[in-house]
């Protein structure tokens, strides 16, 4: 018998009613034939009321009681949407990560998964159950309860999709699939009927919210098919797939947008080797992204260095650099987080020319400067103001003539 594992996300699981009408979708699911294991997240805005409230006890948290914290959200929902289950004649039963055991390492908050043992999912899907389990949560070898970071609870599905070879990984969640720009900025936004793993990793980690980067990285090592679906409607959503026929031809697939952003400059760094290093390397050290990093030309034998960071980082960034700062004898450290990131994505990229200056020619005609650029073999993203985001966003939707239907709404 095939196994298909469904997430579902918080929207999905907002209430009483919500919870019931996804039992119901199961259901349904395990009346054509197959085995179901199901991953939830935290109801609605559970997890940031949870990390207010910490703030609310203290301006600074330790990360392995926030995790503490924020996990029991999912355990809510997984518990209810099991006695729901339940209450509709099939039996059901709800894990923790840590009671299924998904392995991670000791990196609280942003946990990467080692291993996963399935004996136990295993056991009770032979019993004829649906498994729920909470997402977005693992522990640790010295087993302290972690969580893997905002939309984790994608990751908990995708890898436990890998795991029990599962035919699909559906993704349920409050929109119709992946669009070619936020529908919520863009009126003429389409929905695409498949997107390349490749793409879809480039649009998710430039800020696109429809699946967590980390997932998409995942499903495209392992080969993990992803349907992206709707929680509210029976349409079919968008498929998340290895190769996409024809995906030469279109010269852009979406735009993203990200305002979690921030910016960082060290000014007058002293121009020697072993700086650079040593500036990242702290940050690498904390579990610190950094994304975007511009070195500028030295004058005197110093330069500024510029880099971006997710805005949750700002603290903690600041703490390191000023320590860096006293280290390397820099000047100071100044930080902007009213920025945004906006990207155009597309493997089309790869053949075509011109992308960039359509890009940039694009923003200047409505007065945008470009603070920062970064690019890579099918993407180019810019750092901007972030009140100029959403007209950013907009001309880049129509300079690359995305509302006219491709070959992703038809082909595969």
């Amino acid at each position: 018998m095939s196994l298909i594992v469904q997430k579902f996300g918080g929207t999905s699981v907002a209430n009483p009613n919500r919870i019931k009408e996804v039992a119901k979708r199961i259901i349904r699911t395990l009346e054509k034939g197959y085995d179901v294991v199901v991953v939830v997240s935290a109801a609605g805005d559970t997890t940031d009321r949870l990390i207010s409230l910490a703030y609310e006890i203290t301006p600074s948290p330790a990360e392995r009681e926030i995790d503490m914290l924020i996990s029991t959200g999912e355990q809510i929902s997984s518990a209810l949407l099991a006695m729901a289950i339940e209450s509709l004649g099939h039996p059901a039963i709800s894990f923790t990560g840590s009671q299924i055991e998904i392995l991670t390492d000791d990196t609280h908050t942003k946990a990467k998964i080692v291993d996963i043992n399935t004996e136990r999912i295993w056991k009770h899907l032979h019993l004829g159950k649906v498994v729920v389990v909470a997402g977005f949560q693992g522990i640790s070898i010295d087993k302290d309860i972690t969580t893997l970071g905002r939309g984790g609870s994608d990751l908990t599905a995708v890898a436990l999709a890998h795991v029990l070879k599962a035919k699909v990984c559906e993704i349920y969640t409050d929109v119709p699939g992946v669009y070619t720009a936020n529908p919520k900025i863009v009126q003429d936004a389409r929905k695409l009927d498949f997107i390349s793993s490749e793409e879809m990793l480039e649009l998710a980690s430039s800020g696109a919210k429809v699946l967590q980067s980390r997932s998409v990285e995942l499903a495209k090592k392992f080969g993990v098919l992803i349907h992206v679906r709707s929680s509210f409607t029976d349409e079919e959503g968008t498929m998340v797939k290895e190769k996409v026929k024809g995906m030469e031809e279109a010269l852009v697939t979406g735009i993203a947008e990200d305002i979690d952003q921030a910016k960082i400059t060290i000014l007058d760094v002293p121009d020697r080797p072993g700086i650079a290093a040593k500036v990242f390397g702290e940050l690498a050290r904390e579990s610190i992204n950094v994304d975007m990093i511009i070195q500028s030309a030295p004058i005197r034998d110093k330069n500024d260095i510029s880099f971006t960071i997710a805005k949750s980082d700002l603290e903690k960034s600041l703490k390191i650099m000023n320590k860096v700062k006293e280290e390397v004898g820099a000047k100071d450290v100044i930080s902007d987080k009213n920025v945004a990131k906006v990207s155009v994505v597309g493997v089309g990229m790869r053949t075509h020319s011109g992308v960039a200056a359509k890009m940039f020619s694009a923003l200047a005609s409505k007065d945008i400067n470009i603070e920062m650029i970064s690019t890579s073999e099918i993407k180019i993203s810019c750092i901007i103001k972030k009140d100029k985001m959403e007209e950013a966003v907009k001309i880049l939707h129509d300079t690359f003539e995305l509302g006219k239907t491709s070959y992703k709404d038809k082909d595969v």
